[in-house]
């Protein structure tokens, strides 16, 4: 039998990603959901200090994040109605618009700082700046660590099957995020909490949310207003517009964090990739390019995620060397996707890791994949 009559014969039910869709219910009825997850085997006492919190790495890191926005900012100000301007404006576009997630993101677990309000202050800033609601977002995050890349349960799947590259294209230029952010505070602020939202935040949260979006939606409209009153672009250079013009390094690095991976399985180290970066793109994403690491043990801080990772990388598979090498290696898949979404790219193992756990992603007999070759599980 051939591989395109077994295909023909293999009806896999359509994929639904909507979070109250076929996919979500089935994942809950077949204990996808909120399954038990595959960790490297790390020593006890190993892993409580590589679990210690510290202020020091994440205030240092901080106040040059801060500190150099300050600096940019102001020298774009200075420079402004001169072409000098344009460097000081993109590198205050990264920081912000880029590097507000990756703060957001790692405060948000609460492991940046070991001081709590420390980790709330940046949470807040960082979700503000790339347009999200600080509320939403911290229960919607939650559920992507528990469901990572199930279908129908995770809410933060990137690129989904078959993939809209028009889509992910605009992604570098802030253009959909910024369109469906927007909407999704004006909604909230005028007191409305989406069902998919109801899904995922607990109801006690619900006034929270919106009191978050009505804040957010205010100092937007502020800048606008300053905008117009001074008859200047400053304002929303600022404030708001960065979040466009300075997306491409987060969504850069964002996009190899699960693209092109399995999806509905129970390893990380299926669906999450790790890749070495350059020093300069590993602070603005803070460290998030461990991400295989990260999503085993969400627990341990950004710093010390390198430590992690010479661990347990005998358990993993092979980094991806550069970020052109991770892309290389995505794209075809992407294209390949358009064509037949079942395909994806199948992580090889070093020798001596332990085998992939099998309950929930069973290969169709005749479709298995070479080692390290795209393909079913």
């Amino acid at each position: 039998m051939t591989t395109a009559s077994i295909e023909s014969q293999y009806q896999r039910p359509k994929r639904d990603y909507d979070l109250l869709g076929a996919s979500g219910r089935a994942a809950v009825e077949t204990g996808l959901a909120a399954a038990e997850w595959y960790h490297t085997e790390v020593p006890r006492k190993v892993m409580k200090e590589l679990m210690q919190r510290s202020d020091g790495p994440a205030i240092r890191d901080t106040l040059i994040w801060l500190g150099c926005m300050v600096l940019f900012a102001g020298l774009g100000i200075w420079l402004w109605g001169t072409w000098w301007c344009v460097p000081f404006w993109l590198a205050y576009g990264v920081l912000y618009g880029s590097s507000g997630d990756s703060r957001w993101h790692e405060a948000g677990h609460g492991t940046a700082f070991r001081t709590r309000w420390m980790n709330d202050l940046v949470y807040q800033i960082g979700s503000f700046m790339i347009m999200r609601n600080p509320v939403t977002w911290r229960w919607s995050h939650a559920r992507h660590h528990t469901d990572t890349v199930i279908v129908g349960r995770d809410p933060e799947i990137a690129v989904m099957r078959p993939p809209d590259l028009l889509r992910v294209a605009l992604g570098f230029f802030g253009v959909l995020d910024v369109w469906h952010g927007g909407l999704a505070l004006l909604r909230n602020a005028a007191g409305i909490v989406s069902p998919a939202e109801k899904t995922y935040i607990p109801e006690q949260e619900w006034p929270k949310v919106i009191f978050a979006a009505r804040i957010h939606v205010a100092i937007y409209a502020a800048a606008i207003v300053a905008a117009v009153v001074l008859r200047s672009w400053i304002p929303v250079m600022l404030i708001g517009l960065p979040r466009m013009y300075g997306a491409w390094h987060g969504i850069l690095t964002g996009l190899l964090q699960h693209g092109g991976l399995a999806e509905d399985v129970v390893d990380h180290r299926l669906n999450s990739r790790t890749v070495y970066m350059n020093p300069i793109s590993r602070f603005v994403y803070w460290n998030m390019n461990y991400h295989v690491e990260h999503h085993m043990f969400p627990m341990v801080p950004y710093h010390a995620l390198p430590r992690l990772h010479e661990l347990i990388k005998h358990d993993l598979p092979a980094p991806n060397p550069s970020m052109w090498h991770a892309y290389r290696e995505m794209i075809p898949v992407f294209l390949r996707q358009l064509r037949n979404e079942d395909y994806f790219l199948k992580r090889e193992l070093p020798p001596g890791a332990r085998p992939y756990r099998e309950e929930f992603h069973q290969v169709v007999p005749g479709l298995e994949p070479a080692a390290g070759s795209a393909g079913r599980d």
